[in-house]
């Protein structure tokens, strides 16, 4: 029982830990903030708004050793969702465990380290795929043989799913990328051959659950076969207990709302229910997000709910007392056997193009989720797909729990980011520097070669090197990676019909495009550190499926190279993606430059999960609109947009009728 938790700072975390553990929860969820997770150490220029945000910095092995203090390593079990970074977060873990004096043989755990998925979905990638397949590799090696408890990777559907994978995606997608790790590891020749078992015996997978009840249970037990499959047919595993497919969930938050948060509970409920009522398909650990996700980060009230959820059902249920109750039935035999043989055909359509690799770089498994997605989105928009409190029951009592929404989440100090600064100024200044230099030059070294780098990264830990340090000389070899983005190709997912709200919107850009002897531009742009890109994206997508010309760079990009692509395509909108809570620092440093650049007739509009105080905050600074998840509807978003963009060059709100969406939409 866990849930996923890290903020402020090293110290400020650990306190958490501790109450939370104090609490009953059996196990540790560290997460990591974004420059921790992309490389980069907090004093980097993009790391600025983003220390401390979504999670706890690691920049050293000082703020490891803060992090876990009181906390015995040799007696927890720690999930560390961290993925580019994976190998030097567990050399810093190793190494404290070794400080505390405990046995590397005794610590349990798991490293995330599905780095195909962060092409895909999640935007944490730093080095390019074959690369990022070689750390992965040379970690799973390591741990087999020195930490054989250790989980040196999770499979993540997860992320998958919170891109707009279907269940069939879902399997198969993650089936292929375990594929290519187990490939990856056997032709490596670090594991002798009679020792592969123990590989696969230690490949787990991190899986989503979404409110789909039926739908998810008959996913998990289709995931089991295939798995069980994969591992006998492929790489003939015999032994049953290598082949068990090992997985823990985060219940959906792609489901998750920000209106009538309340209705949160009960889809975490039903989604926890999912993995845990039938006994064959049962996850073995759970973490459940807060309901208040949608608005912010959550408190520590919030965690203490999601865990108090899963003691009731573990302590006040039965539902732990009986073998499952689900065999047998035929209707879900058939739902299950019509998902492998789905799921089968995509692995094998995979495998046909190289693999999962190659289908990330061609760009058809990140085109697939985006058109998956957008489909999605387009079936709640059109109220095909029901969602409370959003296209259907949207009257509501006033919520006494987010009636001061302000105080409904937990907010950074903003000079929190300063504090970790100073401290890893000195941190630099009191280490060995020549030791840490020398650390730094073999990793490199070996980094040119063929060595396993774990051994190189556990003296850059006991050496004092920083994150960003041990991340830029592998970068000096390796290079940086952007990822396809999938916009380009994805496929019209709502039509323009005659009367349709998008034929009104496409008609408001036509004409607006008349007016000013242009077709209209806009830049879609990603400032920071987040790389949760999926409503960038579908912006993007309804946005050239309205007639814009889209401008989209992808994800990780400084407000200056955001204003000089905005300067030299000439486009008529800026629209920013923030999903990090790094808003309130990179939106007006956007605005600011533009100024600078002279360009003051471009409206700035901003997206993401905004407190209401920020909102009102970043409107007083210039931005035009404000977006967040309650505003679901994306063509009325583009709608205004048009609008934002005529206000700013003289001309009327576009509206066909009084009646039309997008006067609505204003």
């Amino acid at each position: 029982m866990r849930t996923y938790a890290g903020h402020s700072s090293a110290d400020e975390s650990n306190a958490l830990y501790r109450r939370n553990l104090a609490k009953g929860q059996t196990g540790l969820s560290v997460a990591f903030d974004l420059p921790t997770q992309t490389g980069y150490d907090p004093d980097h220029i993009l790391a600025r708004g983003e220390v401390g945000r979504v999670g706890v910095p690691v920049s050293h092995l000082g703020d490891m050793r803060r992090l876990f203090q009181d906390i015995p390593l040799d007696r927890m079990n720690t999930s560390m969702t961290i993925n580019a970074t994976a190998m030097w977060l567990l050399a810093l873990y190793q190494v404290v465990a070794e400080e505390q004096g405990a046995d590397n043989t005794k610590l349990s755990g798991t490293t995330q380290n599905d780095i195909v998925k962060e092409y895909l979905s999640r935007g944490t990638h730093v080095f390019p795929p074959g690369p990022s397949l070689r750390l992965t590799t040379d970690m799973i090696t390591y741990t087999v043989a020195n930490i054989p408890k250790w989980n040196p990777i999770n499979i993540c559907s997860y992320h998958l799913q919170e891109a707009g994978a279907t269940p069939v995606q879902e399997i198969a997608y993650a089936m292929c990328t375990a594929i290519a790790v187990l490939d990856a590891v056997r032709d490596s020749g670090q594991v002798p051959a009679e020792r592969f078992g123990d590989v696969v015996g230690r490949i787990s997978f991190f899986v989503n659950a979404g409110v789909r009840f039926v739908e998810e249970m008959c996913k998990m037990r289709a995931f089991g076969r295939v798995w069980d499959t994969v591992t006998r047919e492929r790489y003939g595993i015999e032994d049953p207990r290598h082949r068990r497919f090992r997985y823990g969930v985060q219940v959906n938050s792609l489901g998750l709302t920000e209106a009538q948060p309340e209705n949160n509970v009960q889809r975490i409920v039903l989604e926890m229910l999912a993995v845990t009522l039938s006994k064959d398909a049962r996850a073995r650990a759970v973490q459940l997000p807060a309901w208040n996700e949608a608005l912010g980060l959550p408190r520590p009230w919030d965690q203490q709910w999601s865990l108090r959820i899963q003691q009731v059902l573990a302590h006040e249920s039965d539902l732990l007392e009986y073998e499952d109750i689900f065999a047998g039935s035929h209707v879900i035999e058939a739902e299950v056997d019509a998902l492998v043989e789905q799921v089968t055909a995509e692995v094998a359509k995979v495998q046909e193009m190289g693999g999962a690799v190659p289908a990330v770089e061609s760009g058809y498994l990140k085109s697939q989720l985006v058109s998956s997605h957008a489909e999605r989105r387009a079936r709640i928009e059109s109220g095909e797909e029901k969602v409370v409190g959003v296209n259907c029951y949207e009257g509501t009592e006033p919520n006494p729990l987010t009636s001061d929404l302000d105080a409904a989440i937990m907010t950074v100090d903003p000079a929190n980011e300063e504090r970790v600064v100073a401290a890893l100024r000195q941190w630099r200044a009191e280490r060995d520097q020549a030791r840490a230099e020398a650390a730094l030059a073999k990793l490199r070294e070996d980094a040119s070669g063929t060595a396993n780098l774990m051994e190189a990264t556990l003296e850059c830990a006991r050496a004092g090197v920083t994150t960003g340090e041990w991340s830029f000389a592998l970068r000096d070899v390796f290079g940086e990676y952007r990822a396809p983005t999938g916009v380009s190709s994805a496929p019209v997912a709502v039509a323009a019909e005659a009367g349709s709200e998008l034929a009104t919107v496409r008609e408001a850009v036509r004409a607006t495009s008349e007016e000013l002897g242009q077709r209209l531009r806009l830049l879609v742009g990603k400032p920071g550190l987040d790389g949760h890109s999926n409503g960038a994206e579908q912006i993007a997508v309804r946005a050239r499926d309205a007639g814009f010309e889209v401008v989209y760079q992808g994800i990780r990009l400084t407000p200056e190279q955001i204003v000089d692509a905005a300067v030299a395509e000439d486009v008529h909108c800026v629209g920013l993606s923030i999903l990090s809570g790094s808003h309130a620092e990179l939106v007006p440093d956007v605005l600011r430059r533009l100024r600078e650049a002279g360009v003051d007739d471009v409206p700035v509009i901003a997206g993401g999960i905004i407190p209401p105080a920020d909102e009102q905050a970043l409107k007083a600074a210039g931005v035009a609109a404000v977006f967040t998840p309650k505003d679901f509807g994306i063509t009325g978003i583009i709608g205004r947009i048009v609008d934002e963009i005529r206000l700013a060059n003289g001309l009327q709100p576009w509206a066909a009728d009084d009646s039309s969406a997008l006067a609505r939409s204003n």
